[in-house]
């Protein structure tokens, strides 16, 4: 297992650094986002456990010559009380640290999801105070608010889709169509179960490109789902002004160009929303053909070779 680790660790930082830096650059997830966003998954599932398996390999190494067998004997020393003195410190030390880094990483997960669902119970709280159902549409609710505002609060069955009067104002109901598929797409497809997993992920590894720019990535590519979804009931022309009037809170005859200074369809006024909502519109009213069958195939193939390396590093009897 000595060189397994070594084989897991360049994994790991190649997985951390130049793979993600790469991915975040290209311009053909706009042609595919599932495929895309599958790739950000092994990616960050692959990174995780190379980084974990380099150092719980490094540990276990004097112990045996594959993870099985290694782990037999840790079981050994810890409740049979057999001798220890073939662990140096240092491997003592790598042993703790692949603890430690696997506890982080769930403590965090769970700690994002309870922060998670407790602001959406007291923003669920919240809308039942200041909105009121729509009378024509189910599971949604209007805010008394002039600005253009449209997202989902996930909850199951009781998720909703919130809108306000300046949207209503000033969408035509093409429009507010292609915004409420849009929305439900999100709820559907349960696009806030990956928003959470990789919020998680930054947070536990702030300090990791993966981490910053797979949710960067993340986000943007729900939104072209969302897209891809309204487009199979809706003209382009229908989405590319919503997305514009929701984007700038105005009618486009002001300009796209002022998409850049707003927000999102949710209207957000974040510097990455802004930049996702250029995005959105870029890839609207410039479409490129979707990526032929044989690249998508092949970026799955990567993908299933992207987890099933560190998982033969770690279990292969004997390997390297």
């Amino acid at each position: 297992m000595f060189w397994a680790s070594y084989a897991l660790a360049a994994l790991a930082l190649v997985l951390a650094w130049p793979v993600p830096i790469a991915l975040s650059r290209a311009k053909w997830p706009a042609r595919s986002p599932f495929t895309a966003m599958v790739l950000w998954q092994v990616i960050a599932l692959a990174g995780g456990l190379s980084m974990i398996g380099a150092m719980l390999t490094w540990g276990l190494e004097p112990l045996g010559d594959n993870l099985v067998d290694a782990l037999r004997g840790l079981w050994n020393i810890l409740i049979n009380g057999a001798p220890a003195t073939t662990l140096g410190l240092v491997h003592v030390f790598a042993l703790s640290a692949a603890l430690l880094l696997s506890a982080h990483l769930v403590f965090i997960l769970l700690l994002t999801y309870y922060r998670i669902q407790r602001g959406r119970s007291r923003h669920r709280d919240m809308l039942a105070l200041l909105s009121s159902p729509s009378a024509t549409r189910p599971a949604t609710v209007v805010i008394n608010h002039p600005t253009p505002v449209a997202y989902c609060l996930p909850g199951g069955a009781r998720s909703v889709t919130v809108l306000s009067d300046g949207l209503l104002e000033l969408l035509s109901d093409e429009e507010l169509s292609a915004v409420l598929i849009h929305e439900k797409a999100h709820l559907s497809q349960h696009h806030h179960l990956l928003l959470w997993a990789f919020a998680a992920w930054r947070a536990a590894l702030p300090w990791l490109p993966t981490s910053q720019l797979a949710q960067q990535s993340v986000n943007e590519l729900i939104e072209m789902l969302a897209d891809n979804d309204a487009l199979r009931t809706v003209a382009p022309e229908t989405l590319i002004r919503a997305v514009a009037i929701v984007g700038t809170g105005s009618a486009p005859a002001e300009g796209l160009h002022a998409a850049e200074s707003r927000g999102t369809l949710a209207g957000s006024p974040d510097e990455q929303a802004k930049l996702g909502t250029v995005h959105r519109l870029t890839r609207l009213l410039t479409p490129l053909p979707p990526l032929p069958a044989w690249q998508r195939a092949a970026v799955l193939i990567l993908c299933g070779l992207l987890l099933a390396v560190p998982t033969t590093l770690l279990v292969a009897p004997g390997i390297l």
